[in-house]
């Protein structure tokens, strides 16, 4: 089988634009440029935007044990119409997929429901505790992705030097969860100004920061690959920034929501405002920005996060921290960041493709012949209103609703097979 698309444009290094048609064969890019040729199915771009799949290393599909938050299929179709092609599936389900059998499991669903590629994560520890190992290369060989404790930090030293040492042997990547538990004070939004005007306890940055910290010199005395999650505080970015300096081995993420909000943006405790993470400062949102600017931040990533409007009805200091992203993330990055000029067009999509597939070795996140025909298509004229009604996702968690963007997702191809189209 073969696809045509006519009539699409790229993005070139000085983000000007270059009118193109891609044929793909099969599920790879067989020619870029000019194209006649018959093909047995051709699609007519109307001049939409086409670049490589993007890929989220930060998700949560939530199954098994939270179906009513989310599953693999609805979440897979979430990422499909944010114009994902990969995602990693974060542990912290139940059970989690700490055990062979456990990931076979997850793994089984994942082939009857995803559609589009999904790679799943294994726990650092069993259950998720700062306790007992898992079986490190055992989880690989079965398909485990990389390995984290995703939602709470390991609050042993000892044991992340541990699991370290482990990682470092099979060649794997641990990605760390940041969070030291007795930093954290029952926070539930950043220790700050607002958190003491609204009257909720604040969770200060050096939980995470101190954390990081920590990692950082393990990560220099085992050799292992150290990514960080969801980055927000500014002390962090400065910590991983030296520490790339001394040629430490360490990778890092910040999310949509942490770059176009900040704590000075809740204005009442709602609680589609709540993550861990919180929303920090101005100043911690600026050193995210020239993170990323000068490479210090490699990527960025949703974080997902889908929980049901009961549980998020309970309240800023009740309801679970987390919202969703996958489906909002490029137009309202492209709409606060790229429209008004703080990044390039090209800078967005490198850091929501080609970035990430580099810091993970993914054979993925280019646009170029010969490659696998992982694409997304965006209309970026399209002047939308984002509507919870039209998520693919099971939840609407999302402090973006009604927000005026561009940049809609016209179609979303995997393996050369379109797997969502606008409409």
């Amino acid at each position: 089988m073969s696809l045509l698309i006519k009539n699409a444009k790229r993005v070139l290094e000085n983000d000007e634009f270059e009118r193109v048609d891609v044929l793909i064969h099969g599920n790879r890019i067989e020619r870029i440029g000019e194209i006649q040729d018959n093909a047995d199915e051709v699609i007519d771009a109307d001049g939409a935007l086409i670049t490589s799949g993007f890929i989220d290393v930060h998700v949560h599909l939530r199954e098994p044990g939270f179906e009513a938050k989310e599953t693999i299929k609805s979440g897979t179709r979430a990422a499909a119409h944010g114009g994902y092609t990969t995602i990693c599936a974060m542990p912290n389900t139940n059970p989690a997929p700490d055990t062979v059998n456990r990931m076979d499991h997850v793994m089984g669903i994942i082939t009857q429901d995803a559609i589009v590629r999904v790679l799943p994560y294994a726990p650092i520890t069993e259950g998720l505790k700062s306790e007992t190992l898992v079986d490190f290369e055992r989880l690989k060989e079965h398909g485990a992705f990389a390995f984290t404790n995703d939602g709470v930090g390991v609050q042993s030293g000892r044991v992340m030097y541990e699991a370290m040492r482990q990682a470092r042997k099979i060649n794997a990547v641990v990605v760390a969860h940041a969070e030291d538990e007795g930093l954290k004070y029952g926070g539930v939004m950043h220790e700050g100004n607002v958190s003491c005007r609204l009257g909720v306890p604040g969770i200060p940055s050096v939980s995470e920061s101190s954390q990081v910290a920590r990692d950082l010199l393990l990560a220099e005395a085992t050799g292992v690959h150290y990514h960080v999650c969801h980055v927000s505080a500014k002390e962090t970015v400065r910590v991983i920034r030296d520490a790339k300096r001394a040629g430490i081995h360490v990778t890092c993420e910040t999310t949509p929501h942490n770059l176009v909000l900040a704590d000075t943006d809740i204005l009442e405790l709602n609680a589609n405002f709540k993550m861990n993470p919180p929303l920090r400062s101005k100043e911690d949102q600026a050193a995210l920005i020239e993170g990323l600017l000068d490479g210090t931040i490699d990527q960025i990533v949703t974080d997902h996060a889908p929980h049901t409007s009961q549980e998020k009805a309970k309240g800023m200091l009740e309801a679970p921290f987390g919202i969703i992203g996958m489906e909002t993330a490029f137009p309202v990055l492209y709409t606060k960041l790229v429209k008004t000029g703080v990044f390039s067009l090209k800078q967005l999509l490198l850091w929501m493709s080609e970035t990430p597939a580099k810091t993970f070795g993914l054979p993925r996140g280019k646009m170029e012949v010969g490659e696998v025909a992982d694409l997304t298509l965006i209309d970026l004229e399209k002047k939308t209103i984002i509507d919870a009604s039209r998520f693919e996702s099971k939840s609407s968690n999302c402090p973006f609703i009604c927000w005026e963007v561009y940049g809609e997702t016209v179609m979303t191809i995997v393996d050369g097979k379109i797997v969502w189209k606008r409409g």
